[in-house]
């Protein structure tokens, strides 16, 4: 797990860039705190810093040049099948100076190209320079879990895996501002788009090929749109299931240095841990807790697992001081604005668990993969739907007058059953974005009326419509899922974990994301993963005998923190500095009054979930007055 950057200057002009590339690799140190390396020639410029995680000895350091001279690479990322393809190198003559999955590749690549990319297992993002051809190519993995960012223009190309290296290149930093209302929606910002306009993030499952003034795009995977007709029973899936995730666990394991896994309290991250200790019966395990908010606490179930499997496990119990003390930090790190609030506890989970380890196991992608989110249960229903969901909807106007918030259990009922009842009313591509989002109401007015006339609606619109193009209408679980795992999956839960796992120089290993794992779900039947009782369903059963029965029938809730209360209150003196009228009139882009009715709402009875919707001009305004100036 690394940072990387790099320039290919096309003419004198792009040249001038060559003087930041030993800055850009610096600025992702805590991405690589092992080593750092820096190759410039006469038009390409390639920075590293390392995480060194196997072979950690200076032979498998970067950039990376082959026996011949001729190809240079920076990778960022984990190979969980190299030594399989290293032995089919060696079987061709190929000859190894490290133990590096690094090495293999770079020559894989030299063999087969591009084709190369469908035979790699595991995460990465990386470029391959040819000396002798002059040119660059650029690859994602197949699920956006490590990132990529590139710029192109007459003069130069320019890439790195965070914008804050992207930025010590002095790019233009002109705002585009249809991805700050797609923010304002989502929280996030979805590949292919950042919020410059001259700054792109390379597409999961994509690469590029770059030569003097000329880029190609490619596209080496996609999940198939169509599934194939799965013909074994129900019993039999749960076996190919506990296989594939039994395989995909133990190639993760493969580590030079300390390894454990995080252990939330959930199915997902107890189903890793039960498969990973099979493979390493030391394994340590990893969970927060909330001494001050019993409501987001989980850490019983997580005690409960860790005794079952006999692992070696810590909790680390936090107070709301505790989170309150990192705040800063995370939104500090963020380069690119970012509002999942529950990126904080990740940030200290991460950091926690580099005390003990290295590398660390997660669930992440269950959710995504077999309809585990309460949205993926509406959907169902909706699907399905009887008299009882038509009831839900006709009472649509008694849950809107209802008290309404994530931070209780009455108030959050209440809005799940408003959010229903609107949804209900929408076509499937309008549910779908609705319930992606954190608010019903159009996000264009929070924005000011100079930039509403910047507004390129139409382009707004398709891009919108290029996010939702998977669902049909009336939609299917399979429909939403597969929107989920191109949309939600790298544009937030990804870049949340990538982003802070690697502010804190930890890498995190995702194995329900095996290619084979996510290939294999995706052709079951819907109903396999999601009924009217069950979410997740072929998962639960077929680990129902490794789990302790306490976990299963519960309630599941998001990783999430008291975030409508320390806007209240602890979080109050930065919210009025951040969104005072003076700040919000000397920066141009919000429509002040709109924020005040935000702030109004923030402490009336009822606030539904009007404070995240203020955490996230929280934090632009932060961002923009740390990156921008003002």
């Amino acid at each position: 797990m690394c940072g990387i950057t790099g320039v290919f200057a096309f003419n004198l002009l792009g040249k001038f860039n060559m003087i930041h590339v030993t800055a850009a690799t610096m600025a992702l140190e805590k991405r690589g705190p092992d080593a750092h390396r820096v190759y410039t020639d006469e038009f390409v410029g390639l920075g590293h810093r390392r995480l060194s995680i196997i072979d950690t000895s200076a032979a498998a350091n970067q950039p990376m040049w082959d026996s011949s001279q001729r190809f240079c690479i920076v990778f960022n990322g984990e190979i969980f099948n190299y030594r399989e393809l290293r032995k089919e190198l060696e079987a061709k003559g190929v000859q190894f100076v490290s133990a590096s999955d690094t090495e293999v590749l770079l020559n894989l690549f030299i063999y087969e190209g591009e084709k190369c990319l469908n035979k790699l297992n595991g995460f990465f993002a990386f470029c391959v320079y040819d000396q002798q051809e002059q040119t660059f190519f650029l690859a994602r993995d197949r699920y956006g879990i490590k990132p990529l960012l590139y710029l192109f223009d007459e003069d130069k190309f320019l890439f790195a895996s965070e914008m804050k290296s992207m930025l010590q290149y002095g790019i233009d930093k002109e705002l585009d501002y249809d991805s700050l209302q797609t923010y304002l929606h989502l929280s996030y910002i979805p590949a292919p788009h950042t919020i410059f306009k001259h700054v792109k993030k390379l597409m999961p499952g994509h690469y590029l090929k770059v030569s003097s003034k000329k880029l190609e795009t490619g596209q080496y995977y996609s999940i198939a749109e169509k599934p194939s007709l799965y013909s074994q029973t129900y019993n039999e899936a749960q076996k190919q299931l506990k296989n594939l995730l039994d395989d995909a666990v133990q190639r993760r394991l493969v580590s030079d240095v300390p390894i454990g896994a995080f252990l939330s309290g959930g199915i997902d991250s107890s189903v890793i841990a039960a498969l990973a200790v099979k493979h390493k019966p030391d394994l340590h395990t990893f969970s927060i807790g909330f001494r001050d908010d019993k409501f987001f606490d989980e850490t019983a179930y997580a005690n409960s697992v860790a005794k079952h499997l006999k692992t070696d496990h810590t909790v680390f119990t936090l107070t709301h001081n505790d989170l309150l003390d990192h705040v800063q930090d995370v939104v500090n790190y963020i380069d690119e604005p970012f509002a999942d609030s529950s990126a904080l506890n990740v940030y200290i989970l991460s950091k926690e668990t580099r005390k003990h380890a290295t590398v660390a196991l997660s669930g992440d992608g269950a959710d995504e993969l077999l309809g585990g989110y309460n949205k993926h249960a509406a959907f169902n229903r909706i699907i399905n739907k009887g008299w009882k969901e038509n009831l839900i909807a006709s009472l649509g106007s008694v849950w809107k007058s209802l008290p309404q918030s994530r931070s209780s259990k009455v108030g959050n009922l209440a809005r799940q059953l408003t959010r229903f009842a609107e949804g209900l009313k929408l076509n499937s591509r309008e549910r779908y974005w609705q319930w992606a989002g954190f608010t019903t109401n159009k996000t264009d007015s929070l924005l000011s009326n100079a930039v509403q006339q910047k507004l390129n609606l139409q382009e707004f619109e398709s891009r919108k419509e290029n996010y939702l193009r998977f669902i049909s209408t009336p939609e299917t679980m399979r429909e939403i899922l597969l929107t989920d795992m191109q949309l939600v999956l790298p544009g937030d839960m990804l870049t949340k974990v990538d982003s802070m796992s690697m502010a804190n120089s930890l890498e995190v290993r995702v194995p329900f994301l095996d290619y084979r794992v996510v290939d294999f779900v995706f052709n079951l039947p819907d109903d396999f993963k999601i009924n009217r009782s069950i979410r997740k369903r072929i998962l639960q059963d077929a680990f129902r005998d490794a789990l302790p029965a306490k976990l299963y029938n519960r309630p599941k809730k998001g990783f999430e923190v008291p975030m409508l209360r320390w806007l209240r209150q602890e979080l109050k003196p930065m919210l009025e500095e951040l969104l005072s009228e003076k700040a919000i009139a000397e920066q141009g882009i919000f429509n002040y009054p709109e924020v005040k009715k935000l702030k109004a709402q923030l402490n009336s009875s009822n606030p539904q979930d009007v404070h995240a919707r203020l955490w996230a001009l929280l934090v632009f305004q932060s961002w923009h007055r740390r990156i921008i100036g003002s």
